[in-house]
């Protein structure tokens, strides 16, 4: 499994999680968990997807997820989770 942590933050608005899950669906990347809240009018989504399928490369998607967040008015970074669990230890 190619798993992937992607996180999304921003003003919270409709379709955010369409927009995402829409391009991830469409790449054949596989959504594994899903958490999202929203603090006061603030969005939060952290994601672990299964890249293993996806009809791109990992850096490919990632910069087009950043840009999809620019285009609807979020930020999304997307991390390796290797990366991600070696950023977080302590």
């Amino acid at each position: 499994m190619d798993k992937t942590i992607i996180t999304v933050v921003g003003k919270d608005a409709v379709g955010i999680i369409a927009k995402v899950c829409t391009y991830l669906a469409e790449r054949r990347i596989n959504v594994l968990d899903i958490s999202q809240t929203i603090v006061q009018d603030f969005f939060n989504m952290m994601m672990i997807a299964d890249m293993e399928g996806s009809t791109q490369p990992f850096a490919q998607c990632a910069k087009e997820l950043e840009e999809l967040g620019e285009e609807i008015g979020v930020s999304i970074k997307c991390q390796r989770e290797e990366i991600f669990k070696k950023m977080h230890r302590i």
